[in-house]
Order: structure tokens, then sequence, then C-alpha cells
């Protein structure tokens, strides 16, 4: 029998918003179904989502990340056949993106190259749009390799900031972006994904 559903994970550490509309997207999906939600935070609001949902967790620290294939093992039961990071803090490990070689991808609250790297994620991206006085930010959607930040660009798109926003305003209008490109680049990536 020949596999008809392409399957998901979503590795998240926060509160999940960006899961939340990956999921609903796929909700009524029959060839594409989120299977497992990871997360690195045992109180992580994104699990909340996953229960509500009916969809497998699984919680991976520090150590069982890195230093073990638990986590392989956990994809490989549910036939995960592309892994998407919303929010997920910490870098990939090797092993992870060679199981998963260009089926891995991230989505970064800024226009990269600008404002990536360790430790520019969430508000601290913000801060350094609005100290850097720049008049766009945007997101960028990307394939994970072995460094923050540094896959190549699979989409991005901008929103204008105004003098007057403050950080708030801006990580609101790049938020606005994530929850309307994502869902959608995710479905044409892993749509076009050999069965």
């Amino acid at each position: 029998m020949s596999k008809s559903v392409k399957n998901i994970a979503i590795l998240a550490s926060g509160a999940g918003s960006n899961a939340q509309k990956i999921l609903e997207h796929f909700s009524d999906r029959m060839d594409i179904s989120v299977r497992l939600i990871v997360s690195n935070k045992q109180e992580a609001g994104v699990l909340n989502i996953a229960k509500v949902a009916s969809i497998d967790t699984f919680v991976v620290t520090r150590d069982s990340f890195y230093s073990s294939t638990d986590l392989l093992v956990e994809l490989n039961k549910r036939n995960i056949d592309f892994i998407v990071l919303a929010g997920f803090l910490w870098l990939i490990p090797p092993y992870l993106i060679q199981h998963y070689p260009d089926r891995i991808i991230n989505i970064h609250p800024a226009l990269l190259p600008k404002y990536g790297g360790k430790g520019m994620y969430g508000h601290f991206v913000h801060e350094a749009v609005h100290l850097a006085k720049d008049n766009h930010s945007g997101i960028t959607i990307h394939y994970v390799n072995e460094k923050y930040d540094e896959g190549s660009i699979v989409f991005q798109e901008r929103c204008e900031i105004l003098p007057s926003d403050q950080p708030e305003d801006i990580a609101k209008k790049v938020q606005v972006l994530e929850h309307l490109y994502y869902p959608t680049v995710i479905d044409q990536l892993v749509s076009s994904l050999p069965l």
C-alpha cells in the first residue's frame, strides 16, 4: 500500500500562535497532517494547543535532543516527512538535518540576513530593528542548516515600519505576516514533496 498522507512535526518553545495557525490550515486536509508537536519546555503553551487538537506531543530535554536519537525514534514512529520550526529556540543537531535534508524549515521575524544569528529571536529582533530605525521589517522562511538563520531562503515578505512604531508595534505587524504566510508556504513545500 502506498503512503498517501504527508506528515508534519512542529517544533515550538512558546505559546504556539504559529502552530495554531498551521493546525487550522491543515485541519480538514486528507493529504497533509500534523502528527506531532515537540517542545523543549514542559510548560509551553503549544502543548495545550496540541492537547486540544488531539495531536501527539513529545518534550525533549537538552541532553536527549543533542546526545541521543530519541526524537528521531518518535518522528520515525509517526512517519514524519517534514519538520516545521515555529518559535523553537535551540539549534537543530546535525543528525536531524542529515535525516531530513531540505525538509526542515524555520520562520524568522525579520528580513534575513539582517538581524539573524544566536540570540536573535522574538523581542530581541524587534528591538534591534527599532534601534536601527529601519523603515521595513518582515518575515523570512528558510531551510534549516547547522547554523542559526543561515539556511537558504524560501520566502520573504515585508511590512512598513513607521517612525512612531515601538518594538511591540513591529512585533504585531510581523506576526500578522507570520500567520498569513507561514501555513501557505508550508503547504506549498510539503505538497511538492514526492510521496
